[in-house]
Protein backbone atom coordinates (compact mmCIF):
# COMPACT_ATOMS: atom_id res chain seq x y z
CA UNK A 1 0.00 0.00 0.00
CA UNK A 2 1.36 3.42 -1.13
CA UNK A 3 2.69 6.07 1.38
CA UNK A 4 -0.60 8.61 -0.16
CA UNK A 5 -2.53 5.34 0.09
CA UNK A 6 -2.26 5.40 4.32
CA UNK A 7 -2.45 9.07 4.46
CA UNK A 8 -6.20 9.23 2.45
CA UNK A 9 -6.95 6.22 4.53
CA UNK A 10 -5.93 8.00 7.94
CA UNK A 11 -7.09 11.23 6.79
CA UNK A 12 -10.98 10.08 6.26
CA UNK A 13 -10.81 7.85 9.19
CA UNK A 14 -10.07 11.07 10.80
CA UNK A 15 -12.89 13.13 9.33
CA UNK A 16 -15.29 10.49 9.57
CA UNK A 17 -14.66 10.70 13.56
CA UNK A 18 -14.83 14.45 13.81
CA UNK A 19 -18.76 13.66 12.11
CA UNK A 20 -19.82 11.18 14.75
CA UNK A 21 -18.17 13.53 17.65
CA UNK A 22 -19.79 16.66 16.22
CA UNK A 23 -23.23 14.78 15.71
CA UNK A 24 -22.58 14.30 19.66
CA UNK A 25 -22.36 17.77 20.47
CA UNK A 26 -24.80 19.60 18.07
CA UNK A 27 -28.27 19.09 17.73
CA UNK A 28 -29.49 18.14 14.51
CA UNK A 29 -29.67 21.60 12.35
CA UNK A 30 -33.01 23.37 12.31
CA UNK A 31 -34.62 24.94 9.08
CA UNK A 32 -34.85 28.78 9.23
CA UNK A 33 -37.79 29.97 10.98
CA UNK A 34 -40.24 33.19 10.85
CA UNK A 35 -42.07 33.32 13.83
CA UNK A 36 -45.23 35.72 13.87
CA UNK A 37 -46.09 38.75 14.08
CA UNK A 38 -47.98 40.70 16.89
CA UNK A 39 -50.54 43.43 15.62
CA UNK A 40 -48.15 45.79 16.93
CA UNK A 41 -45.09 44.26 15.32
CA UNK A 42 -43.28 42.14 18.03
CA UNK A 43 -42.58 38.33 17.50
CA UNK A 44 -45.71 36.65 18.99
CA UNK A 45 -44.41 34.27 21.85
CA UNK A 46 -48.28 34.13 23.07
CA UNK A 47 -49.53 30.72 24.14
CA UNK A 48 -48.88 28.09 27.47
CA UNK A 49 -45.42 26.58 27.04
CA UNK A 50 -44.00 23.43 29.17
CA UNK A 51 -40.50 22.15 29.64
CA UNK A 52 -42.27 18.79 30.53
CA UNK A 53 -39.99 17.14 27.61
CA UNK A 54 -36.59 17.94 29.70
CA UNK A 55 -38.61 16.05 33.07
CA UNK A 56 -35.61 14.04 33.87
CA UNK A 57 -33.08 15.62 32.69
CA UNK A 58 -29.99 16.11 35.56
CA UNK A 59 -29.45 19.73 36.07
CA UNK A 60 -25.53 19.22 36.04
CA UNK A 61 -24.03 16.12 33.50
CA UNK A 62 -22.54 13.52 34.90
CA UNK A 63 -19.08 13.59 34.94
CA UNK A 64 -17.98 10.91 32.19
CA UNK A 65 -19.88 12.28 29.84
CA UNK A 66 -17.51 14.82 29.46
CA UNK A 67 -18.32 17.36 27.17
CA UNK A 68 -21.04 15.53 25.49
CA UNK A 69 -24.04 18.19 25.33
CA UNK A 70 -26.54 15.78 22.99
CA UNK A 71 -27.59 12.20 23.12
CA UNK A 72 -26.66 10.01 19.80
CA UNK A 73 -29.80 9.20 17.41
CA UNK A 74 -29.46 5.70 19.10
CA UNK A 75 -29.56 7.11 22.66
CA UNK A 76 -32.50 8.85 21.75
CA UNK A 77 -34.26 6.50 20.39
CA UNK A 78 -33.82 4.30 23.29
CA UNK A 79 -35.07 6.77 25.60
CA UNK A 80 -38.43 7.00 23.21
CA UNK A 81 -39.07 4.00 23.72
CA UNK A 82 -39.00 4.26 27.70
CA UNK A 83 -41.05 6.91 27.38
CA UNK A 84 -43.63 5.08 24.96
CA UNK A 85 -43.37 1.64 28.03
CA UNK A 86 -44.40 4.39 30.72
CA UNK A 87 -47.38 5.17 28.74
CA UNK A 88 -48.86 2.01 28.69
CA UNK A 89 -47.42 1.72 32.51
CA UNK A 90 -49.92 4.75 33.21
CA UNK A 91 -52.94 3.73 31.11
CA UNK A 92 -53.25 0.70 34.46
CA UNK A 93 -56.10 1.50 36.35
CA UNK A 94 -54.43 -0.76 39.41
CA UNK A 95 -51.50 -1.22 40.86
CA UNK A 96 -50.57 -5.04 40.83
CA UNK A 97 -51.23 -6.99 43.84
CA UNK A 98 -48.21 -7.34 44.73
CA UNK A 99 -46.85 -4.11 44.97
CA UNK A 100 -45.10 -2.36 47.67
CA UNK A 101 -47.97 0.06 49.49
CA UNK A 102 -45.98 3.64 49.52
CA UNK A 103 -47.36 7.01 50.97
CA UNK A 104 -47.00 8.58 47.58
CA UNK A 105 -49.72 8.69 44.27
CA UNK A 106 -49.95 6.28 41.64
CA UNK A 107 -47.61 7.24 39.07
CA UNK A 108 -49.53 8.00 36.57
CA UNK A 109 -50.48 11.71 38.70
CA UNK A 110 -46.76 13.37 37.78
CA UNK A 111 -46.69 14.59 34.69
CA UNK A 112 -44.69 13.06 31.55
CA UNK A 113 -42.39 13.73 28.66
CA UNK A 114 -43.71 13.48 25.41
CA UNK A 115 -40.85 13.20 23.77
CA UNK A 116 -36.91 12.93 25.25
CA UNK A 117 -34.96 15.83 25.56
CA UNK A 118 -32.10 15.23 23.37
CA UNK A 119 -29.65 17.02 26.20
CA UNK A 120 -27.64 14.95 28.46
CA UNK A 121 -27.76 17.96 30.77
CA UNK A 122 -29.66 21.17 31.46
CA UNK A 123 -25.95 23.51 32.35
CA UNK A 124 -24.89 23.80 28.84
CA UNK A 125 -22.09 26.05 29.84
CA UNK A 126 -19.31 25.36 31.03
CA UNK A 127 -18.86 23.18 28.83
CA UNK A 128 -18.63 20.14 30.84
CA UNK A 129 -22.22 20.44 32.40
CA UNK A 130 -21.00 21.43 35.28
CA UNK A 131 -21.63 24.29 37.64
CA UNK A 132 -18.80 26.25 38.59
CA UNK A 133 -17.56 26.09 42.04
CA UNK A 134 -19.32 28.12 44.88
CA UNK A 135 -16.73 30.99 46.65
CA UNK A 136 -15.32 29.50 49.97
CA UNK A 137 -16.58 33.27 51.33
CA UNK A 138 -20.51 31.96 50.05
CA UNK A 139 -19.69 28.41 51.69
CA UNK A 140 -18.75 30.17 55.20
CA UNK A 141 -22.18 32.13 55.04
CA UNK A 142 -24.14 29.17 54.14
CA UNK A 143 -22.74 26.55 56.52
CA UNK A 144 -23.93 29.55 59.22
CA UNK A 145 -27.23 29.25 58.14
CA UNK A 146 -29.86 27.75 61.04
CA UNK A 147 -29.96 23.64 59.94
CA UNK A 148 -33.27 23.42 58.92
CA UNK A 149 -35.31 20.19 60.29
CA UNK A 150 -37.70 19.00 58.16
CA UNK A 151 -38.22 15.91 59.54
CA UNK A 152 -38.86 17.46 63.57
CA UNK A 153 -39.62 20.61 62.00
CA UNK A 154 -39.94 23.33 65.13
CA UNK A 155 -41.52 26.03 62.63
CA UNK A 156 -42.45 26.95 59.59
CA UNK A 157 -39.40 28.09 59.13
CA UNK A 158 -37.82 24.73 59.04
CA UNK A 159 -39.26 24.40 55.56
CA UNK A 160 -38.50 25.65 52.67
CA UNK A 161 -40.05 29.02 50.70
CA UNK A 162 -41.66 26.45 48.34
CA UNK A 163 -43.13 24.07 51.14
CA UNK A 164 -44.62 26.87 52.81
CA UNK A 165 -46.15 28.07 48.97
CA UNK A 166 -44.39 31.65 48.97
CA UNK A 167 -42.00 31.07 46.14
CA UNK A 168 -39.66 29.09 43.91
CA UNK A 169 -38.03 31.79 42.41
CA UNK A 170 -37.20 32.81 39.02
CA UNK A 171 -34.99 29.69 37.71
CA UNK A 172 -37.04 27.44 40.11
CA UNK A 173 -40.31 28.98 38.67
CA UNK A 174 -38.95 27.67 34.88
CA UNK A 175 -37.01 24.57 35.52
CA UNK A 176 -38.28 21.67 34.74
CA UNK A 177 -39.89 19.27 37.74
CA UNK A 178 -42.44 16.44 38.23
CA UNK A 179 -45.17 18.50 37.21
CA UNK A 180 -46.80 21.73 37.12
CA UNK A 181 -44.23 23.58 34.13
CA UNK A 182 -46.46 25.50 32.04
CA UNK A 183 -45.00 29.10 31.16
CA UNK A 184 -48.09 31.61 29.89
CA UNK A 185 -46.84 34.23 27.96
CA UNK A 186 -49.25 37.05 27.62
CA UNK A 187 -47.94 40.12 25.32
CA UNK A 188 -49.40 43.83 24.73
CA UNK A 189 -47.18 46.53 23.33
CA UNK A 190 -44.51 47.49 25.76
CA UNK A 191 -45.27 44.47 28.04
CA UNK A 192 -44.91 40.90 27.81
CA UNK A 193 -46.63 39.08 30.94
CA UNK A 194 -44.57 35.26 32.37
CA UNK A 195 -47.30 33.54 34.33
CA UNK A 196 -46.09 30.31 36.21
CA UNK A 197 -48.40 27.57 36.58
CA UNK A 198 -46.83 26.36 40.19
CA UNK A 199 -47.36 28.71 42.77
CA UNK A 200 -48.80 31.31 40.32
CA UNK A 201 -45.97 33.34 40.23
CA UNK A 202 -46.40 36.65 37.60
CA UNK A 203 -43.64 38.79 35.97
CA UNK A 204 -45.13 42.19 34.38
CA UNK A 205 -42.31 42.98 32.02
CA UNK A 206 -41.91 46.60 30.86
CA UNK A 207 -39.76 46.50 27.33
CA UNK A 208 -39.58 50.61 27.14
CA UNK A 209 -35.62 50.63 28.36
CA UNK A 210 -36.45 51.88 31.95
CA UNK A 211 -33.90 51.64 34.42
CA UNK A 212 -34.01 48.79 37.10
CA UNK A 213 -35.62 49.88 40.13
CA UNK A 214 -33.34 51.16 43.09
CA UNK A 215 -31.15 48.88 45.31
CA UNK A 216 -33.42 49.57 48.03
CA UNK A 217 -36.18 47.20 46.04
CA UNK A 218 -35.75 43.75 46.34
CA UNK A 219 -37.86 40.82 45.89
CA UNK A 220 -38.40 36.92 45.92
CA UNK A 221 -38.65 37.20 42.12
CA UNK A 222 -36.49 40.71 41.43
CA UNK A 223 -36.96 43.53 38.85
CA UNK A 224 -37.24 42.58 35.50
CA UNK A 225 -36.45 44.47 32.32
CA UNK A 226 -37.13 43.08 28.97
CA UNK A 227 -35.77 44.15 25.13
CA UNK A 228 -35.84 42.92 21.50
CA UNK A 229 -32.93 41.26 19.91
CA UNK A 230 -34.47 40.24 16.22
CA UNK A 231 -36.82 37.74 17.20
CA UNK A 232 -35.18 36.89 20.43
CA UNK A 233 -36.95 38.49 23.62
CA UNK A 234 -34.24 39.24 26.25
CA UNK A 235 -34.73 39.50 30.02
CA UNK A 236 -32.57 41.12 32.58
CA UNK A 237 -33.57 40.82 36.31
CA UNK A 238 -31.59 41.93 39.30
CA UNK A 239 -32.57 43.37 42.49
CA UNK A 240 -32.93 40.09 44.50
CA UNK A 241 -33.18 39.64 48.05
CA UNK A 242 -30.08 37.27 49.29
CA UNK A 243 -30.17 33.98 50.46
CA UNK A 244 -33.96 32.56 49.66
CA UNK A 245 -33.99 30.47 46.85
CA UNK A 246 -31.24 29.26 44.22
CA UNK A 247 -30.92 28.21 41.03
CA UNK A 248 -32.53 24.90 40.95
CA UNK A 249 -35.61 23.39 40.75
CA UNK A 250 -38.27 24.54 43.02
CA UNK A 251 -36.02 27.10 43.83
CA UNK A 252 -33.82 24.52 45.63
CA UNK A 253 -29.80 24.68 45.73
CA UNK A 254 -26.83 27.10 47.01
CA UNK A 255 -29.36 30.17 48.14
CA UNK A 256 -27.64 33.37 45.60
CA UNK A 257 -26.98 36.62 46.66
CA UNK A 258 -28.26 39.73 46.24
CA UNK A 259 -25.68 40.19 43.65
CA UNK A 260 -27.32 38.10 41.39
CA UNK A 261 -28.35 38.93 37.55
CA UNK A 262 -30.18 36.39 35.75
CA UNK A 263 -30.57 36.98 31.84
CA UNK A 264 -32.81 35.05 29.81
CA UNK A 265 -33.73 34.44 26.09
CA UNK A 266 -36.62 33.40 24.59
CA UNK A 267 -36.24 32.69 21.09
CA UNK A 268 -39.66 30.95 18.98
CA UNK A 269 -37.72 28.59 16.25
CA UNK A 270 -40.86 26.79 15.28
CA UNK A 271 -44.61 26.72 15.58
CA UNK A 272 -44.43 24.91 18.76
CA UNK A 273 -41.11 25.41 20.51
CA UNK A 274 -39.37 28.13 22.10
CA UNK A 275 -35.14 27.60 22.67
CA UNK A 276 -35.10 28.90 26.48
CA UNK A 277 -31.70 30.10 27.88
CA UNK A 278 -30.91 31.23 31.48
CA UNK A 279 -27.11 33.10 32.17
CA UNK A 280 -26.70 33.24 35.94
CA UNK A 281 -24.57 35.64 36.81
CA UNK A 282 -23.78 35.96 41.02
CA UNK A 283 -19.99 36.99 41.91
CA UNK A 284 -20.87 36.75 45.52
CA UNK A 285 -21.78 33.08 45.11
CA UNK A 286 -20.22 31.49 42.37
CA UNK A 287 -16.40 31.42 40.71
CA UNK A 288 -18.19 32.38 37.01
CA UNK A 289 -21.08 33.21 35.38
CA UNK A 290 -22.47 29.48 33.91
CA UNK A 291 -25.84 28.95 31.73
CA UNK A 292 -28.97 26.46 31.58
CA UNK A 293 -30.96 26.44 28.59
CA UNK A 294 -33.95 23.82 27.46
CA UNK A 295 -36.66 23.82 25.13
CA UNK A 296 -40.06 24.97 26.18
CA UNK A 297 -42.80 23.58 24.29
CA UNK A 298 -46.47 23.86 23.63
CA UNK A 299 -48.59 20.75 23.73
CA UNK A 300 -52.15 20.23 22.52
CA UNK A 301 -54.65 20.75 25.27
CA UNK A 302 -51.58 21.90 27.46
CA UNK A 303 -53.24 24.73 30.04
CA UNK A 304 -52.20 26.48 33.54
CA UNK A 305 -54.45 24.65 36.16
CA UNK A 306 -55.51 26.08 39.65
CA UNK A 307 -52.27 25.79 42.00
CA UNK A 308 -54.71 25.94 45.40
CA UNK A 309 -50.91 25.93 47.39
CA UNK A 310 -52.05 27.14 50.92
CA UNK A 311 -55.64 25.33 50.51
CA UNK A 312 -54.33 21.93 50.04
CA UNK A 313 -50.91 22.20 51.88
CA UNK A 314 -51.69 19.75 54.24
CA UNK A 315 -48.45 17.81 54.16
CA UNK A 316 -46.80 21.06 56.31
CA UNK A 317 -49.53 21.17 58.45
CA UNK A 318 -49.81 17.32 59.57
CA UNK A 319 -45.33 17.60 59.69
CA UNK A 320 -46.15 20.70 62.22
CA UNK A 321 -48.94 18.90 64.52
CA UNK A 322 -46.51 15.32 64.06
CA UNK A 323 -44.10 16.69 65.68
CA UNK A 324 -45.46 18.57 68.28
CA UNK A 325 -47.32 15.24 69.34
CA UNK A 326 -43.90 13.46 69.36
CA UNK A 327 -42.74 16.27 71.34
CA UNK A 328 -45.51 15.95 73.90
CA UNK A 329 -44.89 12.30 73.80
CA UNK A 330 -41.32 12.06 74.60
CA UNK A 331 -42.01 14.54 77.95
CA UNK A 332 -44.29 11.86 78.96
Amino acid sequence: MSHRVVIAIVGLVMVLTAITLDAQTKPPASKAYTPPKTLWGDPDLQGTWTSDDCIGTPMQRPVELGEKLYLTDAELTAREATIARQAENDKQQFVAATAQAVVNPPGHWGERARRPCRQTSLVIEPANGRTPDVLPEAQVALAARPVRNAAMPASPEDFSFYIRCITRGVAGSILPVIYGNGTKIIQSSGHVLLLQEMVHEARVIPLDNRPHAGSGFRSYMGDSRGRWEGNTLVVETTNFLAGKTGIGGNGGGTPTSDALKLTERFTRVDATTINYEMTVDDPKTYAKPWKVAFPITQEPGYENFEYACHEGNNAMFNSLSGARALETAQTK
